[in-house]
Protein backbone atom coordinates (compact mmCIF):
# COMPACT_ATOMS: atom_id res chain seq x y z
CA UNK A 1 0.00 0.00 0.00
CA UNK A 2 0.90 3.33 -0.84
CA UNK A 3 1.63 5.88 1.59
CA UNK A 4 1.18 9.55 0.70
CA UNK A 5 2.48 11.58 3.24
CA UNK A 6 2.24 14.66 1.29
CA UNK A 7 -1.89 14.69 2.03
CA UNK A 8 -2.53 15.98 5.50
CA UNK A 9 -5.75 17.23 6.74
CA UNK A 10 -6.12 20.90 7.93
CA UNK A 11 -6.50 20.89 11.96
CA UNK A 12 -8.82 23.43 13.29
CA UNK A 13 -7.76 26.34 15.27
CA UNK A 14 -9.06 28.18 17.94
CA UNK A 15 -10.31 30.76 15.77
CA UNK A 16 -12.06 28.15 13.67
CA UNK A 17 -14.05 27.75 17.10
CA UNK A 18 -14.90 31.38 17.18
CA UNK A 19 -12.58 32.83 19.47
CA UNK A 20 -9.25 34.91 18.17
CA UNK A 21 -6.81 35.32 20.34
CA UNK A 22 -4.61 37.76 18.46
CA UNK A 23 -8.01 40.38 18.09
CA UNK A 24 -7.92 39.49 22.04
CA UNK A 25 -3.85 40.66 22.21
CA UNK A 26 -4.48 43.80 19.83
CA UNK A 27 -7.65 45.06 22.17
CA UNK A 28 -4.66 44.66 25.10
CA UNK A 29 -3.11 46.96 23.42
CA UNK A 30 -5.22 49.38 22.76
CA UNK A 31 -6.35 49.84 26.39
CA UNK A 32 -3.44 49.73 27.98
CA UNK A 33 -2.77 53.45 27.92
CA UNK A 34 -6.55 54.01 29.11
CA UNK A 35 -5.83 51.91 31.98
CA UNK A 36 -2.25 53.87 32.73
CA UNK A 37 -3.88 56.92 32.93
CA UNK A 38 -5.99 56.11 35.53
CA UNK A 39 -2.50 55.11 37.48
CA UNK A 40 -3.05 56.50 41.35
CA UNK A 41 -0.90 55.92 44.57
CA UNK A 42 -0.97 52.42 45.02
CA UNK A 43 -1.05 51.42 41.56
CA UNK A 44 1.72 48.88 40.90
CA UNK A 45 2.41 47.20 37.65
CA UNK A 46 0.46 46.94 34.67
CA UNK A 47 -2.24 45.28 32.35
CA UNK A 48 -1.07 41.42 31.30
CA UNK A 49 -0.47 40.14 34.27
CA UNK A 50 -2.51 37.07 35.86
CA UNK A 51 -3.31 39.10 38.76
CA UNK A 52 -3.81 43.22 39.53
CA UNK A 53 -1.56 44.65 42.62
CA UNK A 54 -1.83 47.50 44.49
CA UNK A 55 0.24 48.64 47.97
CA UNK A 56 -2.36 49.99 50.27
CA UNK A 57 1.05 51.28 52.35
CA UNK A 58 1.62 53.58 49.34
CA UNK A 59 -1.96 54.65 49.62
CA UNK A 60 -1.18 56.04 52.88
CA UNK A 61 -3.17 54.35 54.84
CA UNK A 62 -2.61 53.01 58.49
CA UNK A 63 -5.25 50.83 59.76
CA UNK A 64 -7.42 50.01 56.59
CA UNK A 65 -10.28 47.80 56.17
CA UNK A 66 -10.85 46.87 52.64
CA UNK A 67 -14.56 47.28 51.13
CA UNK A 68 -15.60 45.44 47.76
CA UNK A 69 -18.62 45.88 45.42
CA UNK A 70 -19.41 44.43 42.53
CA UNK A 71 -21.92 45.09 39.94
CA UNK A 72 -23.01 45.38 36.16
CA UNK A 73 -25.37 47.98 34.40
CA UNK A 74 -28.14 45.40 33.57
CA UNK A 75 -30.55 46.34 30.43
CA UNK A 76 -29.47 49.32 29.88
CA UNK A 77 -26.81 47.33 27.81
CA UNK A 78 -29.48 46.83 25.52
CA UNK A 79 -29.96 50.55 24.17
CA UNK A 80 -26.29 50.79 24.02
CA UNK A 81 -26.39 47.51 21.81
CA UNK A 82 -29.35 48.26 20.06
CA UNK A 83 -28.08 51.94 19.15
CA UNK A 84 -24.26 51.44 18.49
CA UNK A 85 -23.39 53.77 21.43
CA UNK A 86 -20.90 51.87 23.72
CA UNK A 87 -19.37 55.26 24.62
CA UNK A 88 -20.49 55.79 28.22
CA UNK A 89 -21.85 52.59 29.69
CA UNK A 90 -18.00 51.75 30.76
CA UNK A 91 -18.73 55.02 33.48
CA UNK A 92 -21.84 53.20 34.25
CA UNK A 93 -20.37 49.99 35.27
CA UNK A 94 -18.10 52.08 37.56
CA UNK A 95 -20.22 54.06 38.98
CA UNK A 96 -22.64 51.71 39.98
CA UNK A 97 -19.70 50.04 41.87
CA UNK A 98 -18.20 52.81 43.33
CA UNK A 99 -20.97 54.62 44.72
CA UNK A 100 -21.86 51.71 46.57
CA UNK A 101 -18.02 51.64 48.37
CA UNK A 102 -18.66 54.83 49.34
CA UNK A 103 -21.25 54.61 51.03
CA UNK A 104 -19.46 52.30 53.71
CA UNK A 105 -17.12 55.61 53.68
CA UNK A 106 -14.50 54.10 51.63
CA UNK A 107 -12.32 55.48 49.31
CA UNK A 108 -12.11 53.38 45.81
CA UNK A 109 -8.66 51.83 44.82
CA UNK A 110 -8.86 49.62 42.32
CA UNK A 111 -11.37 48.58 39.48
CA UNK A 112 -11.40 45.45 37.54
CA UNK A 113 -13.64 44.80 34.08
CA UNK A 114 -14.94 41.64 32.55
CA UNK A 115 -16.37 41.95 29.01
CA UNK A 116 -18.06 38.76 27.79
CA UNK A 117 -19.14 38.83 24.08
CA UNK A 118 -19.68 35.95 21.45
CA UNK A 119 -17.33 37.18 18.45
CA UNK A 120 -14.75 40.33 20.29
CA UNK A 121 -15.60 43.81 18.28
CA UNK A 122 -12.30 45.98 19.06
CA UNK A 123 -13.83 49.30 18.18
CA UNK A 124 -17.00 48.43 20.61
CA UNK A 125 -14.71 46.80 23.34
CA UNK A 126 -11.94 49.75 23.50
CA UNK A 127 -14.81 52.15 23.61
CA UNK A 128 -16.21 50.25 26.48
CA UNK A 129 -12.96 50.45 28.53
CA UNK A 130 -12.88 53.97 27.55
CA UNK A 131 -15.93 54.75 29.46
CA UNK A 132 -14.58 52.65 31.90
CA UNK A 133 -11.16 54.66 32.34
CA UNK A 134 -13.33 57.94 32.45
CA UNK A 135 -15.38 56.52 35.13
CA UNK A 136 -12.23 55.68 37.33
CA UNK A 137 -10.76 58.87 36.68
CA UNK A 138 -13.38 60.58 37.57
CA UNK A 139 -13.51 58.64 41.02
CA UNK A 140 -9.75 58.59 41.16
CA UNK A 141 -9.55 54.73 41.47
CA UNK A 142 -6.76 52.99 39.37
CA UNK A 143 -8.23 50.17 36.28
CA UNK A 144 -5.82 47.72 36.93
CA UNK A 145 -6.77 44.75 35.37
CA UNK A 146 -9.83 42.82 33.83
CA UNK A 147 -11.03 39.64 31.40
CA UNK A 148 -12.13 39.86 28.08
CA UNK A 149 -13.94 36.53 27.32
CA UNK A 150 -14.98 35.22 23.76
CA UNK A 151 -17.85 32.93 23.98
CA UNK A 152 -19.06 31.83 20.52
CA UNK A 153 -22.84 30.29 21.50
CA UNK A 154 -23.37 32.08 24.71
CA UNK A 155 -24.50 35.43 23.09
CA UNK A 156 -26.27 36.55 19.99
CA UNK A 157 -24.50 38.80 16.90
CA UNK A 158 -23.25 41.80 18.70
CA UNK A 159 -24.68 41.01 21.91
CA UNK A 160 -22.20 41.82 24.74
CA UNK A 161 -21.93 41.59 29.06
CA UNK A 162 -20.79 43.40 31.13
CA UNK A 163 -19.91 43.38 35.23
CA UNK A 164 -17.05 45.11 37.58
CA UNK A 165 -15.47 44.74 40.74
CA UNK A 166 -14.41 47.46 42.85
CA UNK A 167 -11.72 47.45 46.10
CA UNK A 168 -12.12 50.31 48.45
CA UNK A 169 -10.72 51.37 51.52
CA UNK A 170 -11.42 53.20 54.82
CA UNK A 171 -9.42 53.68 58.23
CA UNK A 172 -11.02 51.46 60.67
CA UNK A 173 -12.72 54.16 62.48
CA UNK A 174 -14.28 56.03 59.70
CA UNK A 175 -16.47 53.79 58.44
CA UNK A 176 -20.12 54.16 58.07
CA UNK A 177 -22.93 54.40 59.26
CA UNK A 178 -21.82 55.42 62.40
CA UNK A 179 -25.46 54.01 63.73
CA UNK A 180 -24.06 55.17 67.75
CA UNK A 181 -24.00 58.70 66.46
CA UNK A 182 -27.69 58.64 64.74
CA UNK A 183 -30.19 60.48 66.78
CA UNK A 184 -33.78 61.90 66.28
CA UNK A 185 -33.55 65.01 64.37
CA UNK A 186 -30.64 64.45 61.91
CA UNK A 187 -31.15 65.89 58.77
CA UNK A 188 -31.17 63.60 55.15
CA UNK A 189 -29.77 65.77 52.45
CA UNK A 190 -30.65 64.35 48.97
CA UNK A 191 -28.24 65.17 46.09
CA UNK A 192 -29.28 65.56 42.48
CA UNK A 193 -29.04 62.55 39.75
CA UNK A 194 -28.42 62.58 36.32
CA UNK A 195 -31.53 60.59 35.75
CA UNK A 196 -32.35 57.40 36.07
CA UNK A 197 -28.82 56.13 36.07
CA UNK A 198 -28.35 52.17 35.87
CA UNK A 199 -31.58 51.27 37.56
CA UNK A 200 -35.09 50.21 36.40
CA UNK A 201 -34.92 50.00 32.27
CA UNK A 202 -36.36 46.82 31.90
CA UNK A 203 -39.52 49.36 32.47
CA UNK A 204 -38.05 52.21 30.72
CA UNK A 205 -37.73 50.23 27.63
CA UNK A 206 -41.11 48.64 28.07
CA UNK A 207 -42.58 52.14 28.10
CA UNK A 208 -40.64 53.36 25.44
CA UNK A 209 -42.17 50.67 23.41
CA UNK A 210 -45.34 51.13 24.42
CA UNK A 211 -44.58 54.88 23.30
CA UNK A 212 -44.53 54.83 19.40
CA UNK A 213 -41.39 56.71 19.82
CA UNK A 214 -37.83 55.01 18.34
CA UNK A 215 -34.42 55.57 19.88
CA UNK A 216 -33.75 57.88 17.14
CA UNK A 217 -36.48 60.47 17.61
CA UNK A 218 -35.91 63.58 19.66
CA UNK A 219 -36.66 62.79 23.51
CA UNK A 220 -39.53 64.98 24.55
CA UNK A 221 -38.21 65.79 27.65
CA UNK A 222 -34.69 66.66 26.09
CA UNK A 223 -34.19 68.96 23.77
CA UNK A 224 -32.03 68.13 21.22
CA UNK A 225 -30.91 64.50 21.98
CA UNK A 226 -32.29 61.57 21.00
CA UNK A 227 -34.41 59.60 23.02
CA UNK A 228 -31.68 56.97 23.12
CA UNK A 229 -28.84 59.74 24.16
CA UNK A 230 -30.79 60.81 26.81
CA UNK A 231 -31.78 57.53 28.36
CA UNK A 232 -27.45 56.85 28.10
CA UNK A 233 -26.72 59.58 30.20
CA UNK A 234 -24.07 57.82 32.54
CA UNK A 235 -24.78 57.49 35.82
CA UNK A 236 -23.15 60.13 38.00
CA UNK A 237 -19.90 59.19 40.02
CA UNK A 238 -19.99 61.26 43.60
CA UNK A 239 -16.80 60.20 45.24
CA UNK A 240 -14.76 63.59 44.95
CA UNK A 241 -17.54 65.43 45.99
CA UNK A 242 -18.50 63.54 48.94
CA UNK A 243 -15.28 61.70 49.89
CA UNK A 244 -13.72 65.02 51.71
CA UNK A 245 -16.91 65.35 54.12
CA UNK A 246 -16.64 61.67 55.17
CA UNK A 247 -12.57 62.43 55.88
CA UNK A 248 -14.01 65.64 57.88
CA UNK A 249 -16.24 63.65 60.02
CA UNK A 250 -19.42 65.44 58.69
CA UNK A 251 -21.32 62.49 57.58
CA UNK A 252 -23.03 60.06 59.61
CA UNK A 253 -24.85 57.74 57.00
CA UNK A 254 -24.49 57.62 53.06
CA UNK A 255 -27.31 55.58 51.11
CA UNK A 256 -26.43 54.49 47.08
CA UNK A 257 -30.17 54.97 45.65
CA UNK A 258 -30.67 52.33 42.90
CA UNK A 259 -33.20 49.61 42.41
CA UNK A 260 -35.91 49.79 45.58
CA UNK A 261 -35.85 53.36 45.06
CA UNK A 262 -35.77 56.11 48.28
CA UNK A 263 -38.66 53.83 49.70
CA UNK A 264 -35.70 50.66 50.00
CA UNK A 265 -32.44 52.06 50.03
CA UNK A 266 -32.49 55.06 52.53
CA UNK A 267 -33.28 52.24 55.61
CA UNK A 268 -30.31 50.36 54.50
CA UNK A 269 -28.24 52.99 56.42
CA UNK A 270 -30.17 53.12 59.67
CA UNK A 271 -30.33 51.40 62.64
CA UNK A 272 -33.02 49.50 63.89
CA UNK A 273 -34.37 52.12 66.16
CA UNK A 274 -34.41 54.68 63.45
CA UNK A 275 -36.43 55.66 60.81
CA UNK A 276 -36.60 58.14 57.21
CA UNK A 277 -39.32 60.32 57.12
CA UNK A 278 -38.47 61.90 54.34
CA UNK A 279 -40.60 64.98 52.41
CA UNK A 280 -41.63 63.80 49.43
CA UNK A 281 -43.01 67.03 48.36
CA UNK A 282 -39.44 68.60 48.45
CA UNK A 283 -38.53 65.88 45.29
CA UNK A 284 -39.84 67.43 42.54
CA UNK A 285 -39.46 64.74 39.27
CA UNK A 286 -36.76 65.43 36.75
CA UNK A 287 -38.49 66.01 33.05
CA UNK A 288 -37.31 61.84 32.44
CA UNK A 289 -39.25 60.74 35.50
CA UNK A 290 -42.09 63.25 34.69
CA UNK A 291 -42.19 61.47 30.60
CA UNK A 292 -41.80 57.90 32.70
CA UNK A 293 -44.64 58.25 34.42
CA UNK A 294 -46.97 59.82 32.40
CA UNK A 295 -46.31 57.29 29.51
CA UNK A 296 -46.15 54.42 31.00
CA UNK A 297 -49.37 55.85 33.48
CA UNK A 298 -46.92 54.46 36.15
CA UNK A 299 -47.97 54.56 40.09
CA UNK A 300 -46.30 57.06 41.92
CA UNK A 301 -45.88 54.51 44.73
CA UNK A 302 -44.01 52.41 42.10
CA UNK A 303 -42.30 55.26 40.73
CA UNK A 304 -40.79 55.57 44.58
CA UNK A 305 -39.51 51.96 44.28
CA UNK A 306 -38.62 51.52 40.78
CA UNK A 307 -36.01 54.51 39.77
CA UNK A 308 -33.94 57.10 41.72
CA UNK A 309 -36.39 59.67 40.94
CA UNK A 310 -33.90 62.74 40.92
CA UNK A 311 -32.21 61.75 44.18
CA UNK A 312 -28.82 59.63 43.64
CA UNK A 313 -27.18 60.11 47.44
CA UNK A 314 -28.88 60.19 50.21
CA UNK A 315 -26.55 61.73 53.65
CA UNK A 316 -27.13 62.00 57.23
CA UNK A 317 -25.88 64.73 59.20
CA UNK A 318 -26.10 66.35 62.46
CA UNK A 319 -28.32 69.16 62.36
CA UNK A 320 -25.80 71.59 63.12
CA UNK A 321 -23.60 70.71 60.29
CA UNK A 322 -26.67 71.23 57.89
CA UNK A 323 -24.61 75.04 56.27
CA UNK A 324 -21.39 73.86 55.77
CA UNK A 325 -22.09 70.52 54.21
CA UNK A 326 -24.65 71.75 51.95
CA UNK A 327 -22.44 75.08 51.03
CA UNK A 328 -19.31 72.35 50.51
CA UNK A 329 -21.67 70.41 48.36
CA UNK A 330 -22.84 72.74 45.81
CA UNK A 331 -19.24 74.31 46.21
CA UNK A 332 -18.06 71.27 44.78
CA UNK A 333 -20.96 71.46 41.89
CA UNK A 334 -23.98 68.91 43.61
CA UNK A 335 -27.07 69.93 43.36
CA UNK A 336 -28.12 68.92 46.81
CA UNK A 337 -30.88 70.26 49.64
CA UNK A 338 -32.60 68.71 52.38
CA UNK A 339 -35.46 66.29 52.27
CA UNK A 340 -36.14 65.01 55.09
CA UNK A 341 -34.75 64.07 59.08
CA UNK A 342 -34.21 61.01 61.32
CA UNK A 343 -37.50 60.26 63.49
CA UNK A 344 -38.24 57.19 65.65
CA UNK A 345 -39.15 53.93 64.50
Amino acid sequence: MKNDSTKQTNGLSYKDAGVDIDAGNELVKRIAPLAKATNRAGSMGSLGGFGGLFDLKAAGFKDPILVSGTDGVGTKLEIAIETNNHDTIGQDLVAMCVNDVLAQGAQPLFFLDYFACSKLDIETATKVVAGIAEGCKLSDCALIGGETAEMPGMYDNNKYDLAGFCVAAAERDALLPIHDKMQVGDILIGLSSSGPHSNGYSLVRKIVSVSGLSWNDEAPFAKGQTLSQALLTPTKIYVKQIMPLIKDGLIKGLAHITGGGLTENTPRMLPDNLDAQIDYSAIEFPPVFKWLQETGNVATEEMHRTFNCGIGIVLCVAPNDIEIVLERLIDAGEDAFVIGQLVAK
